[in-house]
């Protein structure tokens, strides 16, 4: 019954076939303001995904069999556009109901992060996601640092308070988060991201499902802080570990 239910149940994938092998939509004459931008923010996104922020503009208009003035009457400027590319692709897949999930002590923090882990993979291993993030890494845009800072408030920095609360260690306000805790589940984040990069950037086979390796990598990581988090989080915490032996 177990693995009947368990072969019912979704299996995360990677996109199997980048964007760029999609035909981009055809464009259409006489369109609504409101549909023409989107027309081109859409078209952006494959764009740089494909070549990367040194594109021009020029060439982008072109991809969209439009003129090059035709853009900047929707993005005045190539900045601009790259701005709404970012709250496209980035902040609009980011679930406000992320929060909550991470922070609900009902439930192990393990199970937690397993599931939070699976829709994140879901949302944003793609093609284009994965490329522009790197691209914009390299050329030196915010949008890669900006993005990061949002996964340290939203991410980073409560799994660590949870983390210390199911261990019953002091909370931040007692002993402050180190750099040594923070980094163990960047470690994580990396881990599982580079599954993407493997397959979008390096061009190189990845597992077709990604349940159980996504599984894998976030109780090996528990493992591993289990038996390290009293040095992780000082003195405090190791005088409250041994209080709870004695």
């Amino acid at each position: 019954m177990q693995k009947a239910k368990d072969a019912e149940r979704p299996r995360r994938t990677i996109e199997r076939e980048p964007v760029k092998s999609k035909a981009a939509p055809q464009r259409r004459t006489n369109m609504r303001a409101a549909d023409r931008e989107r027309f081109i923010l859409e078209g952006a996104v494959r764009f740089f995904a494909e070549h990367g922020f040194a594109g021009q503009t020029r060439e982008l208009a072109k991809s969209l069999s439009m003129s090059h003035a035709a853009i900047y009457r929707h993005f005045p400027s190539k900045d601009a556009l790259i701005e709404r590319v970012y709250e496209h692709v980035y902040l609009s897949r980011w679930n406000a109901d992320w929060g909550a999930l991470i922070k609900d002590r009902t439930r192990p923090l393990e199970v937690r992060l397993v599931q939070f882990y699976l829709e994140y993979a879901a949302r944003i291993f793609t093609y284009e996601w994965v490329r522009i993030f790197v691209f914009a890494g390299l050329r030196s845009f915010d949008l890669s640092g900006r993005y990061l800072a949002v996964v340290r408030e939203r991410l980073i920095t409560p799994v660590c308070i949870e983390f210390r609360a199911e261990c019953g260690l002091p909370g931040i306000d007692e002993a402050p988060l180190s750099e040594r805790e923070s980094e163990l589940f960047w470690g994580l984040h990396g881990r599982i991201f580079y599954l993407a990069i493997r397959k979008f950037v390096y061009g190189v086979h990845v597992p077709e499902h990604l349940d159980a390796i996504i599984e894998d990598a976030v109780r090996a990581t528990f493992a591993g802080m289990k038996t390290s988090i009293a040095d992780l989080v000082g003195p405090t915490g190791e005088a409250v570990l041994a209080a709870r032996i004695r």
